[in-house]
């Protein structure tokens, strides 16, 4: 029943068509993109906590989440996020010929009775990183973690045994980051095996994060920092006369002496790469007394090191047990996923590990699938490298490592990535030995290099435009401008045309916003930028009823959910974004699996600071319906319409309009932690006017509308 607000409103625009009314003009002389929304808007599951996944999938709750309308689902991979190993499938064998339960793990190929349900991650023992995008909370970098007996490794498929290049065109490194400048002018390595025979000691100059902004500065080696015949063991370093003052100390590893590590020698990539016990950071005076300026624990509380990629090695004992805040962190097997219902039958976006595993296990794992018949739309190499500050040059030769191995099981598969973490601009490099400092620019020149972009099939990112816990309303004005103009920087980096955008993971990352109304305008207006910025598919984050509080917003128990649940994780009650899917999937698209043909829409309609307040996304139906998808971010105002058509002659609605709204009369989110809850809660008003070029249409504040009929 529509509220007497809605109605009032409704009743003013058909009957004062004399007060001056804004103008939507519908650009209908060109398509600028061509959509089945069943793949074009899609959702996402994720890793949940391993008490929860039974619930998750229960039929009674998998139905209420099929309702929202998605279409495709994307298949998150966290545990590269988290720098573990990921066993898709608990049953496998280990390399070590021993039997001890160690080594490489490669997952079984062959599906036996037992179906996939469970999977879980494996803490890496030799990590180097002490926290990267994912891993803010668990796991410790051995590199100063105060232990002698354990050690940093990198990753042997980037030694020249498996990239067939020599190593400097792939050097290893290892950053220590400072919580403040320091006076640095020495340095302590104990090295492991294998060691580094040639490598250079760095500070960084600039004003930007060595990591963060890796464009704002640059590297420099210290004086007496160039090494050419390292031996190994225990060295210290004099590396000038004086301190240089700086927050960032590197170690660049360019030649390896490919001795074994403590594993032995049977298995070859224990025996390259590079492997460091402990590294100190610090000063010396004239006598040759050295400070060590670190803090060496196993935990976070250590000095922050950074590094260019872990040994996936590790053992049957590191199976990842999390606090309380996540249980064991369930990686949903793969035949709960593909049988519970969540996929509606369509075919699947499914990740392989990439970072920290190998290619024979993402061999192994597209063979089980194959041999299950699950249908696979795209495979995701991997998981916001980026924000493991891997380099291109590092994640392209894994990914065609592992694209080889693929495709010997199956070459039809369509591989892509590199499923960047949630920017909203260029990621930057290190400038390479060119000066070249776009990662996505020097991904797509690897692949051209070796002959091999026709691996690359699809341009896969994630897109959280926001950050912090208090989103404000203004917030919503930039959208969609921030998804179109990543969009662009894809292209402008030199992304081939032709090879399809997929943004595999998105939502606002507003804190309790996000289960306002301000959730459900942000997801109309992201995903109509994106399919009107050319991309192929957008997929929402995420569809499992997982409502914890944000880890960075500890009093907010928003973001990403379309639900909320009890302490069993039953749903309970839909949030705002609920409500936006379903205007989206079932109203203002046709549901179904049939092209849609999407036009431009602009308006008139700013305020006084110049922000577009009203944006409209116009789609012709194969049912021969336009539908327009109308924002209003004006929050405290509606705003009348007048809709024309523009083409060869101007047209207008005709005849029966259905009118669906969304907005903060319908919902209004009273946030109480845990408790939070809407009331009103729902559901949209609808309505029918009877259209000709007269009439005037009103958008509430703060919604979300659907106009949809005939035109003249």
């Amino acid at each position: 029943m529509l509220s007497s607000r809605v109605l009032c409103l409704l009743v003013l625009a058909a009957a004062l068509p004399q007060l001056p009314a804004q103008t939507l003009t519908v650009d209908a002389t060109h398509v600028v993109n061509r959509f089945d929304p069943l793949h074009a808007l899609g959702t996402t599951v994720d890793r949940v906590p391993s008490n929860a996944t039974d619930m998750f999938f229960r039929a009674d709750q998998v139905k209420q989440v099929v309702s929202a309308g998605w279409g495709v689902v994307s298949y998150r991979q966290n545990t590269d996020l988290f720098v573990q190993a990921w066993h898709w499938n608990p049953n496998g064998k280990w390399s070590d010929p021993t039997g001890k339960g160690r080594g490489y793990f490669v997952g079984d190929a062959t599906p036996t009775k037992t179906p996939l349900n469970h999977s879980f991650g494996y803490q890496l023992p030799h990590r180097g990183v002490t926290r990267n995008g994912g891993s803010e909370f668990d796991g410790f970098s051995r590199l100063d973690d105060g232990d002698l007996n354990t050690y940093w490794k990198s990753n042997p498929y980037l030694s020249k045994e498996y990239t067939g290049e020599d190593d400097s065109l792939h050097p290893a490194w290892v950053v220590v980051a400072f919580a403040q400048p320091q006076p640095v002018n020495a340095i302590r390595i104990a090295w492991g095996g294998p060691f580094a025979t040639v490598y250079q000691v760095q500070y960084w100059v600039g004003e930007g994060d060595a990591m963060d902004d890796q464009d704002k500065g640059a590297w420099k080696t210290f004086s007496a920092g160039e090494i050419s015949e390292g031996k190994g063991k225990v060295v210290t370093l004099s590396l000038a006369k004086e301190p240089v003052t700086t927050r960032y100390v590197r170690v660049l590893m360019t030649q390896s002496s490919n001795t074994c590590d403590t594993h032995g020698s049977s298995d070859r990539r224990n025996c390259v790469g590079y492997a460091i016990r402990e590294i100190y950071v610090g000063s010396s005076d004239a006598q040759g007394n050295f400070t060590d300026l670190m803090h060496h624990s196993p935990d976070q509380q250590q000095t922050f090191t950074f590094c260019s990629s872990v040994d996936p090695w590790h053992t049957a004992e590191d199976l990842y047990v999390a606090p309380d805040r996540m249980e064991a962190g369930d990686q949903p097997g793969f035949d709960l996923f593909f049988t519970s219902g969540i996929t509606r039958g369509l075919p699947a976006i499914l990740p392989v590990a990439l970072l920290y595993a190998t290619p024979e296990d993402a061999a192994a794992q597209m063979a089980y699938l194959k041999q299950r018949g699950y249908p696979i739309s795209y495979v995701e190499m991997g998981e916001e490298a980026d924000g493991q500050y891997m380099q291109p040059e590092d994640y392209a030769s894994l990914y065609l490592q592992f694209a080889t191995a693929m495709h010997r099981v199956d070459p039809t598969l369509k591989l892509g990535g590199p499923a960047f973490q949630g920017v909203t601009d260029d990621i930057k490099a290190w400038p390479d030995r060119n000066g070249k400092d776009s990662w996505f620019g020097r991904f797509l020149a690897y692949l051209k290099a070796h002959n091999r972009l026709t691996d690359f099939t699809f341009m896969s990112f994630e897109h959280y435009p926001y950050d912090g816990c208090d989103t404000p309303w203004e917030n919503l004005y930039q959208e969609p401008e921030l998804i179109e103009h990543v969009m662009q920087v894809w292209r402008d980096d030199g992304l081939p045309a032709g090879i399809p955008l997929l943004d595999t993971e998105t939502n606002d990352h507003g804190g309790e916003a996000a289960v306002d109304i301000f959730g459900a305008l942000w997801l109309a207006d992201s995903f109509g930028g994106f399919l009107t910025a050319g991309g192929y598919s957008t997929h929402y984050y995420h569809a499992l009823s997982y409502s914890p509080p944000h880890p960075a917003c500890p009093n907010s128990w928003g973001t990403y959910h379309m639900f909320m649940v009890d302490k069993n994780y039953q749903i309970t009650t839909k949030t705002a974004q609920f409500f936006g899917a379903q205007l989206m999937t079932q109203e203002w698209a046709q549901p179904g699996e049939a092209e849609h043909q999407l036009y431009r829409a602009a308006t008139d309609i700013k305020d006084a600071a110049g922000h577009v307040l009203v944006t409209a996304y116009p789609v012709l139906r194969p049912d021969g319906q336009w539908s327009i998808l109308a924002v209003n971010k004006d929050h405290d105002h509606p705003h009348q319409l007048h809709i024309v058509f523009h083409g060869d002659h101007d047209r207008a609605f005709a005849g029966p309009v259905t009118v669906i709204t969304f907005g903060k009369e319908q919902y209004q989110w009273h946030p109480a932690r845990k408790q939070g809850h809407a009331d009103p809660d729902g559901p949209p008003a609808t309505s029918t006017l009877n259209a000709d070029a007269t009439t005037l249409y009103t958008l509430p504040a703060a919604s979300v509308t659907v106009l949809r009929g005939k035109v003249n």
